[in-house]
């Protein structure tokens, strides 16, 4: 049962939303000084205007693993959903331990004000954590 699910806190890993030449991208840094296996990201955007809710489609990722000071690209990403809540559920396993955590991007804050340089993309994004 889920009650039973040791969920450690996650630590030292993060999603970014970076911006380079070929657009926005998402991905995710692992900087513990340990491997990430089966990672699993799940991505949807949701919110509303004033007229209407709106959401995207659920996408679902897999990455085997993710070793330490590394990134992987999860997607791309449409500037089109930026007003939207962008939310990237992930789990993954260090040493047979489940670690989980949602990392959501509230609406308009992926902005150019809000880009920083990312060392481990070799570019400006914006670093959720």
């Amino acid at each position: 049962m889920k009650k039973d699910i040791d969920f450690s806190p996650v630590k030292d890993v993060h999603v970014v939303i970076g911006k380079s030449d070929e657009g926005w991208r998402v991905f995710i840094i692992n900087r513990n000084k340990s491997k990430l296996e089966n990672v699993m990201v799940t991505s949807r955007g949701y919110g509303e205007t004033k007229t209407e809710k709106q959401k995207t489609s659920i996408l679902r990722h897999m990455i085997p693993y993710i070793e330490p000071g590394m990134y992987a690209l999860i997607e791309p990403i449409d500037e089109s959903v930026f007003h939207l809540n962008n939310e990237y559920w992930v789990s993954y396993f260090i040493d047979g331990q489940v670690y989980d955590k949602k990392f959501i991007f509230v609406p308009d804050s992926i902005v150019e004000e809000n880009l920083i340089f990312i060392e481990e993309l070799g570019m400006s994004g914006i670093l959720h954590d």
